[in-house]
């Protein structure tokens, strides 16, 4: 029974963030498709950034009227929402009207926030569920939300999704001469499996994760874990999916991890830090998720793209991997020094640099058109999500043995870090025009 309910329980986790995370390792295949291009990534840190509107709205129910929402009845509506969505995306996903002379994706734009709102709302519902059954229940929890980022990923490198090559083609020009100018042209080599199949996958994975929880809610609730309890593994739970912008509601989680607390305490005997060390830890805090959940997912197609469809589609993909890893190893190897956190944020900001200075250097960026280039490109985005994600779930650490309402601050900071960081680039990139796109073939670099 016991081997049952930790499968079941993992199985719920895995719905927490697999729609959004699935949207953005398919990414590579999708900006090559709507009319949005290389701009789409910017347009979905905002729009993820406005479904946070879902797990404000349960706070703000539990506050206002303790008691009265029932967790049971949300997490049905919001997996029925989410499976409703990854079946309408089969159908709607490449679908474009026109607005205001522009055509845009917005049957896409609006799926997206409907799975954002599932995503970000399960923040805050499917860990106050969990409470309910022992301790030990909730780490395979954690385990299901890390593979909501992972298995998207290893099933989008299985795809190959969107690798490119150069072929000649020709245009006739001239209603008498019939002259025929010839061109490169990038042609996308079709990938092993379509789009509407991979958000067929995604809408399976929902469905699975809306069955485990019908089947653990059967359940007798008969142990209810200590507050410290839960937030005693809130290390794993920090990290789900955090280099994709999808994880902004992570102040919210810790929202709802700590309904119920009457009062902020500390959960156990950690060192105490100063004024200042506090002010340097959330200043880590807003900068990395800035960082990771909005400047730099903003220009991933710009920093990446000119080096062609293969080191995007890799850069997304083992992006989506390095998180969890990163997460797993600041289980095992955790180092609370914040000399060394510093270090390791300087280092990651040092990768995400690099990044940004080949999407301002877009379409020529340095070592364009060799495979030192593609390899360097892909490995710093590797880098920059392993190491801040590693940083991220170690000051989650820090701040859960300190109290409650140190990790409420905690989201609150990263909630505001990834806003602004979002907001900052949409204008740049879609009203200032800052960032070039090019094309693969056709670009020419001296």
């Amino acid at each position: 029974m016991a081997l049952l309910i930790h499968i079941l329980a993992c199985a719920f986790g895995l719905g927490s963030w697999v729609a959004v995370n699935g949207l953005w390792v398919e990414l590579p295949l999708i900006v090559n498709t709507l009319p949005e291009g290389w701009d789409l990534p910017s347009y979905l840190t905002v729009i993820i950034q406005l479904a946070n509107l879902g797990p404000l709205l349960v706070t703000l129910m539990h506050k206002l009227c303790p008691g009265r929402l029932k967790e049971n009845v949300v997490i049905y509506t919001i997996l029925s929402i989410g499976i409703l969505a990854c079946i309408m995306l089969v159908f709607f996903w490449h679908k474009t009207t026109i607005v205001a002379g522009g055509t845009y994706s917005t049957a896409f734009f609006i799926l997206t926030f409907f799975l954002s709102l599932v995503d970000c709302t399960s923040s805050v519902t499917f860990l106050p569920f969990m409470m309910h059954l022992p301790a030990n229940y909730i780490t395979t929890f954690y385990i299901g939300e890390g593979l909501s980022g992972l298995v998207p990923a290893i099933i989008a490198l299985a795809q190959g999704v969107g690798i490119a090559k150069c072929v000649n083609s020709s245009q006739t020009v001239g209603n008498n001469t019939g002259e025929d100018v010839w061109f490169l042209q990038t042609e996308y080599l079709s990938p092993n499996f379509s789009t509407e199949v991979f958000f067929v996958f995604l809408a399976v994975m929902m469905c699975i994760s809306l069955a485990a929880f019908f089947a653990l809610n059967r359940l007798p609730r008969t142990a209810e874990p200590s507050t410290e309890n839960l937030v005693s593994d809130t290390g794993a739970s920090v990290s789900s999916g955090l280099d994709n912008p999808g994880v902004e509601a992570e102040g919210e989680a810790v929202k709802g991890q700590s309904e119920g607390a009457a009062q902020s305490r500390p959960l156990l005997d950690g060192p105490e830090h100063s004024l200042y060390q506090m002010i340097f830890i959330y200043f880590m805090v807003v900068w990395i998720n800035a960082a990771t959940n909005g400047l730099l997912p903003s220009v991933q197609t710009y920093s990446c793209m000119p080096y062609g469809n293969l080191a995007f589609h890799l850069s997304a993909t083992l992006a989506s991997v390095a998180n969890p890893m990163a997460c797993t190893i600041a289980t095992f190897f955790q180092n609370r020094s914040l000399v060394f956190l510093g270090l390791l944020t300087t280092l990651g900001t040092g990768f995400g640099s690099y990044n940004m200075a080949m999407a301002a250097m877009s379409p020529c960026p340095l070592l364009q058109g060799t495979v030192m280039g593609e390899v360097v490109i892909v490995l710093s985005w590797l880098l920059f999500t392993g190491t801040l994600s590693y940083v991220k779930v170690m000051v989650g650490v820090i701040l859960r043995d300190r109290s409650h309402s140190a990790l409420v601050w905690c989201g609150a900071a990263a909630q505001m870090g990834s806003l602004v960081g979002s907001l900052t680039m949409f204008p740049l990139i879609n009203v200032y025009r800052l960032f070039k796109p090019g094309d693969f073939c056709n670009t020419y670099c001296p």
